[in-house]
């Protein structure tokens, strides 16, 4: 039974198992802080080396569903996560609430949304060049726009914090890049490898994000109807992002393949970029406590992608 479970989702529960089993506190705190920034900056990097620059310069050329992409997962989900953060905080802490804006204007998956549109039967090409660039847009644009939506309740992008996404998202996945004829021929023959080196370094940075919640109590501050609230406001956006992203490729007329790409594409959110840009933008007593949200979304999607990758496949 748990051999059927995704293996980010089981590494996710055990990392939140082991914050709030053996959460890192006082001085272990910061070690753990500087291990997460190394495990964050080594994602990254391998980001870089691994996406082809050929297929990406490939993919450009179909600047209308790229476009329409970039303009949902940019525009139109923010204002989305932006409306339901505010319908939230009537029943849900305001920290908490905050997480919806923040897990709408996160990019996509890359892996999970083009194994998906693939087994769906949309276009593989387009999935890897859509999810690529999506989630490059979003090292630039994700903190920028959370901070001007989320206004004095987001993270404030000032000089440090600026400098921390350049010096730890940025800085990486640009040496990656500059690396990649040298090594790229490498991460591409150990791809289980580099597989688990992202899922641990993902894994320890929700770890560190909710050892700081479980300092600072976070089940005291959500009640039973809190609870509530979370999983309703969370199956609402998972409905609207993938109706809307359905929608959209409709309203363009794209045939059926690119329709199922920009539904993977436009409605999965990304746990890869959340957890590290968390620990960077939030107090570490504030950054499990917004994670919440992104990281119910994700578990939500993974569980709802197969059938539904499997329903568009029999439908074609």
């Amino acid at each position: 039974m748990l051999g059927r479970i995704d293996p980010m989702v089981r590494l996710l529960v055990a990392a939140i198992a082991l914050a709030i089993v053996l959460p890192a506190s006082g001085r272990y705190h910061d070690a753990a802080q500087w291990i997460a920034n190394a495990a964050v900056f080594l994602l990254f990097f391998l980001n870089g080396l691994r996406l082809p620059r050929g297929d990406v310069l490939a993919g450009l050329g179909n600047w209308r569903v790229l476009g329409a992409l970039a303009l949902w997962c940019f525009g139109a989900m923010p204002l989305l996560g932006w409306g339901l953060w505010h319908a939230a905080g009537l029943v849900l802490p305001p920290l908490l609430a905050l997480g919806f804006l923040y897990c709408a204007v996160l990019p996509s998956t890359v892996q999970s949304a083009t194994a998906y549109a693939s087994l769906a039967g949309g276009s593989v090409a387009l999935s890897v060049v859509a999810a690529a660039l999506l989630n490059i847009v979003g090292v630039f644009a994700s903190a920028p726009i959370f901070a001007l939506l989320g206004g004095a309740a987001g993270a404030a992008m000032g000089l440090q914090g600026l400098f921390k996404v350049i010096a730890i998202l940025l800085l990486p996945f640009a040496l990656g890049q500059a690396l990649q004829r040298r090594f790229g021929g490498w991460v591409a023959n150990h791809r289980l490898l580099i597989a688990r080196v992202d899922r641990v370094s993902i894994a320890t940075a929700v770890y560190v994000a909710f050892s700081g919640a479980v300092a600072e109590r976070f089940w005291t501050r959500v009640d039973g109807m809190g609870w509530a609230g979370l999983i309703a406001g969370v199956a609402l956006l998972l409905a609207l992002a993938h109706g809307g992203a359905w929608l959209l490729g409709t309203l363009m007329r794209r045939p059926r393949p690119e329709r199922i790409t920009i539904l993977f594409a436009g409605a999965q959110k990304s746990i890869a970029m959340g957890a590290p840009l968390a620990t960077i933008l939030f107090r570490p007593n504030a950054a499990g406590i917004v994670l919440l949200p992104i990281l119910l979304y994700h578990l939500a999607q993974m569980v709802i992608a197969a059938p539904l990758a499997a329903r568009l496949a029999r439908d074609s």
